[in-house]
């Protein structure tokens, strides 16, 4: 059963990322909002699991960062879009992104030891990869504010750390049946 539940949430990492392109290409500056904070939710909840549940220190210290980073950048869009008088406004893709994390962690708390990490860190290399082809292709060229687009391209970096580290994650861990 452990065996299915690793690709099972790389599936759910992939799904979760479709989102991103389900809305239109051209979403607004408030549902631009909304995905944000989705997305940041999303991975703020699979790190605070993963920092408690997981096996490998390197795994738990990379959960923590999540949590720590993403909480961050959930406080400057929240702030920005105060100061803007933009309220988020909820889109299936937004909608799609929170029940994808949902499902993640659902998948992940089945989990335990190494199947648990490599399950995780799977996912956050699925998932960074589809948040920098969202923030790329869609968010960024679709944001209208000035203020807004900032925010997007200032986090660019933050998220392209976050694959990377996942990544060499990724890399030391024991391949499936291995």
């Amino acid at each position: 059963m452990k065996t299915l539940l690793i690709p099972t949430a790389a599936l759910i990492a992939f799904a979760t990322c479709a989102a991103w392109s389900a809305e239109s290409a051209h979403p607004t500056d408030a549902q631009i909002a909304a995905i944000v904070v989705a997305a940041n939710q999303a991975d703020i909840d699979a790190g605070k699991l993963a920092a408690t549940k997981a096996h490998d220190e390197s795994v738990k210290g990379f959960a923590e960062r999540m949590v720590t980073d993403h909480s961050s950048l959930n406080k400057s869009a929240t702030e920005l879009v105060t100061k803007l008088h933009v309220t988020p406004e909820p889109s299936d893709s937004s909608r799609k992104l929170a029940q994808g994390g949902a499902d993640n962690v659902a998948v992940l708390q089945k989990l335990s030891g190494a199947a648990f990490d490599k399950a995780y860190i799977d996912h956050e290399v699925a998932y960074h990869q589809s948040v920098l082809s969202a923030v790329d292709d869609t968010l960024i060229p679709s944001a209208q504010n000035a203020e807004l687009k900032a925010l997007l391209v200032s986090a660019r970096p933050i998220f392209e750390s976050h694959l990377e580290h996942a990544k060499q994650l990724e890399s030391t861990m024991p391949k499936a049946g291995g």
